[in-house]
């Protein structure tokens, strides 16, 4: 295996290994912007498609691919972002991690649920914690979040505003189309200059 491809692997296995979420999000993304590349290049290179088609064509893919792109990855972030908060806050955790918080009421009760409140950094140093059932389960809940929040940004949301966007385009380039169409039909406004007549030929006699 080359040393190249081989230190990708170990940069993934050091990203990604303790959060599945990112992984999906890191997928989800780097396949969208693959997608549309390869959209793009067909455009580009097949014959058939007229430059005046292309001229069209080219604009829209791109922002399909801005809409495809940006949505996917705000949806996926914002609601990996909200689940991993609610777990590391513990308004959602484990029975194991419920039941050691009460056994310390005087401790954590008032502390449960408020955002300044960050279980993984509380209780990193504690060995008693169960820490292995919170990360796994954290790990579980922010995963199966994001793959529903990429399912409904797939097929729900960048669908929606993917139509839109290409009906803005649709609706500028032919604007455009026609004002180029008008410019070429207008006729020659300039003023036409008065043509002089030279008085009429005389041989030099002079008639009274």
């Amino acid at each position: 295996m080359s040393k190249p491809f081989q230190k990708i692997l170990n940069w993934v296995a050091r990203k990604f290994s303790e959060d599945a979420s990112q992984m999906l999000i890191f997928t989800g993304v780097a396949g969208w912007t693959l997608s549309s590349l390869a959209q793009l290049i067909a455009i580009g290179v097949n014959p058939k498609i007229k430059e005046e088609q292309k001229v069209f064509l080219v604009p829209q893919e791109i922002s399909d691919a801005a809409v495809n792109i940006g949505s996917f990855f705000l949806i996926t972030q914002m609601t990996k972002g909200a689940v991993s908060k609610l777990f590391s806050t513990g308004k959602l955790a484990p029975q194991k991690v419920r039941n050691y918080f009460k056994k310390y009421p005087e401790q954590y009760a008032d502390k449960i649920g408020k955002l300044d409140f960050n279980i993984g950094e509380v209780m990193k140093h504690n060995k008693a914690f169960p820490m292995q059932e919170y990360t796994r389960a954290k790990s579980l809940g922010t995963a199966v979040a994001t793959v529903g929040a990429s399912i409904v940004a797939s097929n729900i949301i960048t669908p929606i505003l993917r139509n839109k966007m290409a009906s803005i385009v649709q609706k500028t380039y032919i604007n455009e189309y026609k004002g180029e169409k008008t410019q070429d039909k207008k006729p020659n406004t300039q003023p036409i200059q008065p043509i002089k007549t030279p008085y009429p030929y005389n041989n030099g006699s002079m008639k009274i």
